[in-house]
């Protein structure tokens, strides 16, 4: 117990214990600005007129308001000009970057629907050897017309569609046959390489998609249609050997490399074939300013 003596006018004393509870008209004391006096303070030694006490019209006390408060945004130019209302009219004309990127993804998808469809329509009536040089063209128009990436879009999303409709298998002839040529042809038509370098790439790329898809059948069937193939080279060769008077048996990396050979001249006729009926279409469609034609077919177009 702290004893605490308060010079009063009556000159009343009493005592505070530290337990003491306040009574409910003080606890508001809490709320105001507290003073921290010493017991053994000079301030107890004068009467109360002497304590300083300081002017209420020193402490102001303001409150904040909620209408003040302001939300901060931070944004870049970027986002500021995407935000006007000006830009977003000039992205939705007929030129605006939002517009060509819906356009450019709705040819894809009509594209893909469309080889989707023919491709399906070909197999199921088995008219598939007619239409086959078509199946690469309109990866090509939409890599020449987009760019690279629609082209690859365009070849994802058909295979996707077959991979619905008729399995794995067709999905995967599609795209080793068709697929990878057509985005090969469309990319190197887009960067603008020459006729030759064209034809040579889409023949390699044609020529092992024949290949694979010689052993996913064998897979399929499990028969190895690729041994079959050479032995029959390897008959048909002994055999015309043996016509010729020369009593000899070739061995088989000949005929690996004879049938390497035939395949390599099979996909450079149908690339080249695909390079002149493409060229011709793409012409039609006014696209021949971003093609790269020999001369004697620019003289024959």
């Amino acid at each position: 117990m702290i004893p605490l003596k308060i010079h009063q006018p009556h000159h009343l004393s009493f005592f505070l214990s530290q337990n003491t509870h306040l009574p409910s008209f003080l606890s508001s004391v809490s709320h105001r600005p507290r003073f921290h006096f010493k017991p053994n303070s000079h301030w107890f030694s004068h009467s109360p007129s002497h304590i300083p006490i300081p002017r209420s019209s020193n402490l102001t006390f303001k409150s904040p308001r909620v209408s003040g408060i302001e939300t901060l945004s931070f944004q870049n130019d970027e986002d500021r000009d995407k935000s006007s209302p000006q830009l977003q009219l000039q992205d939705l004309s007929s030129r605006g970057m939002v517009y060509q990127k819906t356009l450019a993804l709705v040819e894809c998808s009509m594209f893909a629907a469309l080889t989707g469809l023919v491709y399906f329509l070909s197999n199921s009536l088995a008219i598939e050897n007619y239409f086959g040089c078509f199946f690469s063209l309109p990866i090509v128009i939409s890599s020449m017309r987009w760019g690279i990436p629609a082209g690859r879009k365009t070849m994802v999303a058909t295979t996707m569609l077959l991979l619905v409709l008729s399995g794995p298998v067709k999905a995967l002839t599609y795209l080793l046959k068709h697929g990878l040529v057509g985005l090969t042809m469309g990319a190197l038509w887009r960067s603008g390489a020459d006729w030759k370098l064209s034809i040579f790439l889409c023949t390699i790329v044609r020529a092992l998609g024949a290949v694979g898809y010689v052993l996913i059948t064998s897979f399929i069937i499990r028969e190895n249609i690729l041994a079959l193939i050479t032995i029959n080279i390897h008959a048909s060769l002994t055999f015309l050997i043996t016509a010729s008077g020369v009593y000899t048996v070739p061995s088989m990396n000949v005929i690996y490399i004879i049938f390497g050979v035939l395949v390599f001249l099979n996909s450079g006729s149908f690339v080249f074939l695909l390079h002149l009926l493409y060229s011709v279409f793409l012409t039609r469609l006014g696209l021949r300013a971003s093609l790269r034609m020999p001369k004697w077919l620019e003289k024959a177009i």
